[in-house]
């Protein structure tokens, strides 16, 4: 412990260690494990095929709009205002009021915000544009292959009265984001795979962007990857637990489900996490730990605490 200890490693649990040394499963996320923690937003693109949805800068102040009104604290909506503050050349101009919002949701994959123009909608660009995410796709796609974050900035025609996502939206424009790799992110997934312990990489992103940031850190089978929104059932997930490494647009939920399916095939599981969302895989895996950079709830929940929060110890 006291070892530990001075390589900026807290233990909550001391029967953790013991567990640790048989781990031969690790969960792991690509933000904050693969990656840096911080993310920054490398640029904002119109979508090509709309003709009328305004202006480079109409947009990045609608988007800036969107990121005061927003509650969401998180790595991303941080990395956005970061991006769009003082957007306006003589700071002149207020923000739009919101009328009503909606918070990022896990589950949904989007937010929402309302304002007197209408309604507009921020997340995943399939959970966003839902059944018509292919109209989009071959403009997102060389992003995709860079290992780059997609979000989609959209209008909602249903209108301010009805904050949901539902279909039709009208996409405006793409947030492309990217976190960098942990310098010694691929030094310590070689050490994993020495020491037999393979490597499940879950994650709330696209499974393609999750996929490529893998393979550029290293991690053995990093090109098996999965979609998980589209399966349907727990049985479903389960089946493929152990046949694939990357799983991508992951729930809570099934981050839980993962941990038990591999658990039932006779796998020793960790996971590793940095938010609330991560907690319920945490504690149902065999050992759980936490970056303290990330939310305090999930860090408390935690056997083990990285201080620093590097992976790398």
């Amino acid at each position: 412990t006291l070892r530990l200890a001075k390589k900026q490693v807290l233990l909550h649990d001391m029967k953790s260690m013991e567990t640790l040394a048989r781990v031969d499963v690790l969960c792991v996320d690509k933000t904050g494990t693969i990656t840096e923690p911080k993310m920054q937003v490398v640029e904002f693109l119109p979508v090509r095929r709309q003709k009328n949805n305004g202006s480079a800068y109409d947009l990045t102040t609608l988007l800036a709009d969107y990121a005061a009104a927003t509650p969401d604290n998180n790595a991303t909506m941080e990395a956005i205002r970061n991006y769009t503050a003082g957007f306006s050349p003589d700071n002149t101009e207020k923000p739009r009021t919101p009328l009503s919002v909606q918070p990022f949701s896990s589950q949904k994959k989007y937010g929402a915000v309302s304002f007197s123009e209408g309604t507009f909608v921020l997340g995943a660009p399939e959970s966003v544009m839902g059944s018509h995410y292919d109209t989009i796709l071959p403009e997102i796609t060389p992003c995709l292959e860079k290992g780059y974050r997609v979000l989609l900035l959209a209008e909602s025609e249903k209108g301010r009265e009805n904050i949901e996502a539902d279909r039709p939206v009208t996409p405006l424009g793409f947030v492309i984001l990217e976190n960098p790799i942990r310098e010694n992110a691929a030094k310590t997934f070689s050490y994993f795979k020495e020491q037999g312990v393979a490597i499940k990489v879950i994650s709330g992103d696209n499974p393609e962007t999750v996929s490529r940031t893998a393979q550029r850190a290293g991690i053995a089978g990093a090109g098996r990857y999965v979609d998980a929104s589209t399966l349907n059932t727990e049985d479903d997930l389960k089946a493929i637990a152990e046949i694939y490494t990357v799983f991508g647009r992951v729930t809570p939920k099934q981050k839980q489900i993962l941990v038990r399916a591999l658990q039932e095939a006779g796998h020793t599981v960790a996971m590793t996490g940095d938010g609330v969302n991560d907690i319920l895989a945490m504690k149902d895996a065999d050992c759980s730990i936490a970056m303290a950079s990330g939310s305090e709830a999930a860090a408390q929940a935690a056997q083990t605490v990285l201080l620093d929060s590097d992976f790398a110890h």
